[in-house]
């Protein structure tokens, strides 16, 4: 993880990209924000990409690929594994069976999202806080 790197946004759903870009701005985070709509962008970036993100912020409910999905290819794909990014899942889905599935595979975290732009801001703040101040295997990059 680089704490100077991108922010990677997975969300399918536009008003709730620009609610969450808009709270990361409003709390003067300088990493850029990637947006994919789907886990198949997001896999395809991340499989291409020579750029260590600091953070991935993931929906569970998308087409083609969807959350968890996405998380499991992580897992499994060796690269991928050793960069160690930080997987948060901030969504709607926060069901028992969604919660156990996404700790299965090992995720750093499980958000349902806030229906407040207030609530939301302070949601992410605790994670970039979080994620900002922990050490981690690619904490020094």
């Amino acid at each position: 993880m680089s704490k100077k790197g991108p922010i990677i946004l997975i969300e399918d759903d536009e008003d709730d990209q620009l609610l969450i870009k808009m709270a990361i701005k409003n709390l003067n985070v300088v990493n850029p924000i990637w947006v994919f709509h789907n886990g198949q962008e997001a896999l395809e970036y991340l499989e291409r990409s020579v750029e260590q993100p600091f953070l991935i912020l993931c929906d569970i409910n998308m087409p083609l690929l969807n959350g968890l999905e996405l998380r499991a290819v992580i897992n499994q794909h060796k690269i991928l594994r050793e960069k160690s990014i930080p997987f948060v899942f901030l969504t709607t889905t926060a069901s028992a069976e969604a919660i156990r599935m996404a700790y299965d595979e090992s995720v750093q975290g499980f958000y349902q999202k806030e229906n407040s732009q207030a609530g939301l801001q302070q949601q992410l703040k605790l994670i970039i806080d979080y994620w900002q101040s922990c050490l981690h295997p690619n904490s020094l990059l």
